[in-house]
């Protein structure tokens, strides 16, 4: 069996000039000499090489990064809470205390800002590319649940506002698929169930004296919980859309977001006043303004890695961690100070850790093939 050896003349004409045999498993076909690169190339070699399962290239450095995030997160807020407890619950002058609550989250969103601002220059990020009514929605639906929880306070316990609170991740998820087209795998669903049902028996306190026992089954406060809860969804939707479309950075999400918030606010404390009072609240007592700063600037630090955890994990594993952040301060406490807790709330800690085991093993499609 024969196959023809061509060669090509400086002149370009082709001569055949002799014929070789090849031997082998029965194969004969047009034998050249081929560089081992364009092998490497050949459809055909490809097609059949063998898979080998692989993980992620990203995958380990994803989950450091989600580990650093979720600590920030932890640490950031609970000296948040702390400052924010200094300001509101202290009693100054002859009893005074501060109410301008608006004006707190006014300052607090320009130090926000200014944060942001400053990382965006020290970072240099892509351009940004997102829609200006994108941010605009996404503060107003921001702010909007913030008001709409805390008003809720006038008009149930608070250990139903908290159980409300706690149901966050639900809203984020279902209208990321329903606004942002976002798609979870089913098991993705049970997960987030196991972890939200945990988070609510731990946190739930029964109380048969409180008020949230009056005859009413469903009010005004419980439509407001909804209203907080819904807007919560459609700021993590708002935030898929600009993390799926337009591949935001977490410090432009941030700067953005914070600068409307600014504007809206800037609006509505001088509609109701507030900014007067704020000012002369300050006048009177100037030993306030450093624990605002204070205020300001872990919130600035704490968003810094919510906007992290929204940009490369999404809205959905940002609203686990800041729903469990409390579930894990209760149970700090009752590991390092042997507080009790009661058969309930051990099994809201087993379905949580049930919850993120499974969801951190199996919650992703991950990549395992590699050709």
């Amino acid at each position: 069996m024969n196959s023809l050896q061509i060669t090509v003349t400086q002149d370009g004409d082709r001569n055949r000039e002799q014929e070789l045999s090849r031997k082998g498993h029965g194969y004969t076909g047009a034998y050249t000499s081929l560089d081992i690169g364009e092998v490497e190339k050949s459809p055909a070699v490809r097609k059949n090489r063998p898979t080998i399962p692989v993980e992620d290239d990203n995958m380990q450095g994803s989950t450091t990064k989600l580990i650093v995030c979720f600590f920030g997160i932890f640490i950031c807020y609970f000296y948040y809470g702390i400052v924010q407890e200094k300001i509101t619950r202290s009693t100054y002058g002859d009893g005074e205390r501060f109410t301008a609550f608006f004006c707190l989250v006014f300052v607090q969103c320009i130090i926000n800002s200014i944060f942001a601002k400053g990382a965006i220059g020290i970072t240099k990020p892509e351009p940004d590319k997102t829609y200006w009514r994108l941010y605009a929605v996404c503060a107003v639906t921001y702010l909007g649940a913030m008001v709409a929880s805390n008003s809720a306070l006038k008009y149930v316990s608070y250990p139903l506002q908290v159980l409300g609170k706690s149901c966050k991740p639900i809203p984020v998820m279902i209208l990321g698929v329903l606004v942002a087209h976002k798609r979870y795998p089913l098991r993705k669903y049970f997960f987030v169930l196991f972890i939200v049902v945990g988070v609510a028996l731990f946190m739930f306190k029964g109380d048969s004296s409180s008020k949230s026992t009056d005859s009413h089954a469903f009010g005004f406060g419980e439509l407001l919980l909804i209203l907080s809860l819904t807007l919560d969804g459609l700021t993590g939707a708002a935030q898929d859309k600009m993390r799926g479309e337009y591949k935001t950075s977490p410090y432009h999400m941030m700067f953005n977001i914070n600068k409307w918030s600014v504007l809206f606010l800037l609006i509505l404390c001088l509609v109701t006043g507030e900014l007067f009072q704020f000012m002369e609240f300050l006048s009177r007592y100037p030993n306030t303004i450093p624990n605002i700063l204070l205020f300001g600037l872990a919130s600035a630090v704490g968003q810094s890695f919510i906007f992290t955890t929204v940009s490369s994990f999404g809205p959905l594993t940002c609203s686990i961690i800041t729903t469990t952040r409390k579930f894990f301060t209760i149970l700090g406490s009752v590991i390092l100070f042997n507080n009790p807790l009661i058969y309930r709330q051990w099994i809201g800690v087993l379905f949580v850790f049930i919850g993120l085991g499974l969801d951190s093993m199996y919650g992703k499609n991950r990549k395992v093939e590699k050709r």
